[in-house]
């Protein structure tokens, strides 16, 4: 024969053990390993003693965290593969929970995914790994499952109030004009006064938002995102993601947010990643975007060496031009514009694009960061945390390969 046998519906008489077929060193068994030792009390708190039994918080963190990984953020394809692939089908020890069940997880937990990540970022710490030496901060925009076109502006949440208004007065006139023996039932009448009066206040609470973003639109689908304007010029609708990356490309700090502008953003992603690493980073570097004097003075008041142009330095580095006939008032502006303006400064601040630039790059290239699945402030956040848990574990991962 010239061929090795080959008996697709041959049943094993001992099946083969899944370590063997995938390897040791197979990124699903890290997963494992690692989940195994984290707290996952807090999913576990969320359930209650009646009702059918629920599946294992460990099963349906793992199944989700190495799903991330895999660009799989679809529950309905990430029920199809826990039915189908080897990896998926032993973190689910042999389980398989549908779709509804994964994404009603998923959606459920946020605060407790949220807390995943500083778990995972923990356990980096204790490898060595996570390093404060340098750590680069920057932001990007993430479109929102969302139709841009499904919008309702302020102006038109006025008119509705106003016309819903005038139809329960002349609602409240003919149930005072109407016959007696003809007038529907007290119920009715209550039924529907509570439905119009459920309808203002669904508008207001509309309007209130919009007040509160400061924003002219708001989406139909998803009320929490925003249009904000991104780099290359457009708008888009959906969030803004900052990050933190270590020296070693590692994500330790990570937030979600509608913010329009980044130069309120430096500072609380400063403070996360003191809180969640219990170090002071050494420098911190970003981009003219975070800029804003304020910024460089609560840098230099932590003893924290920074590296944030301005905007108008910037585009004297990128051309190559003479120094700025424009004069910084603030001394803080000054010697930021000294620092930067000297070789070595420069080559400090070019560690930031090699730093956190990649991490982005992977993110929306290879994991498919581009467009949230989830709708909500809260729950994208989550889903952001997913993202950034999963890379984490593969750089992990890929650390101990290699090391």
């Amino acid at each position: 024969m010239k061929f090795l046998p080959y008996e697709p519906d041959q049943a094993w008489l001992l099946p083969p053990s899944v370590r063997d077929v995938l390897g040791e060193d197979h990124l699903c068994f890290f997963i494992h390993q690692v989940v195994e030792r984290l707290d996952l009390n807090a999913f576990a708190a969320d359930y209650g003693e009646e009702g059918q039994r629920p599946y294992a918080p460990a099963l349906m963190v793992k199944v989700w965290l190495y799903a991330y990984c895999l660009q799989v953020t679809s529950s309905r394809r990430l029920e199809q593969r826990i039915r189908e692939d080897l990896a998926f089908r032993y973190l689910a020890g042999g389980q398989t929970p549908d779709h509804w069940t994964l994404n009603d997880f998923r959606t459920r937990h946020g605060r407790a995914i949220n807390d995943l990540f500083l778990q995972v970022v923990e356990v980096a710490r204790g490898l060595g790994m996570g390093r404060l030496g340098h750590v680069a901060i920057d932001s990007t925009r993430v479109h929102a499952n969302a139709s841009r076109r499904r919008t309702e502006t302020k102006q038109a949440l006025r008119q509705r109030l106003a016309q819903t208004r005038r139809m329960i007065r002349r609602w409240q006139q003919q149930c005072a004009a109407a016959d007696p023996d003809e007038e529907p039932g007290t119920r009715v009448k209550a039924e529907f006064e509570k439905q119009l009066e459920g309808q203002v206040t669904a508008t207001r609470e509309k309007l209130r938002k919009l007040r509160k973003l400061g924003a002219r639109q708001l989406s139909v689908t998803d009320q929490d995102s925003r249009f904000l304007h991104q780099k290359g010029g457009g708008f888009i609708l959906g969030y803004t993601v900052d990050l933190a990356v270590s020296e070693d490309h590692l994500i330790v700090g990570q937030r979600t947010t509608q913010a329009v502008t980044d130069s309120n953003s430096l500072w609380p992603m400063v403070q996360q990643v003191e809180a969640t690493c219990g170090e002071r980073p050494r420098e911190v570097s970003a981009d003219s975007a975070f800029f804003s004097v304020q910024n460089l003075q609560r840098l230099e008041r932590r003893g924290i060496d920074g590296y944030v142009p301005d905007a108008h330095l910037t585009g004297e580095l990128q051309q190559h031009r003479g120094p700025l006939k424009t004069i910084a008032q603030a001394p803080a502006h000054r010697r930021m514009r000294d620092k930067l303006r000297s070789p070595a400064g420069q080559a400090r601040y070019r560690r930031r694009q090699a730093l956190v630039e990649p991490v982005f790059g992977v993110l929306k290239e290879q994991r498919g960061l581009r467009r949230l699945r989830l709708r909500g402030l809260s729950k994208a956040g989550a889903e952001v945390a997913l993202y950034c848990t999963a890379f984490n574990l593969t750089r992990l991962w890929r650390s101990r390969l290699t090391g």
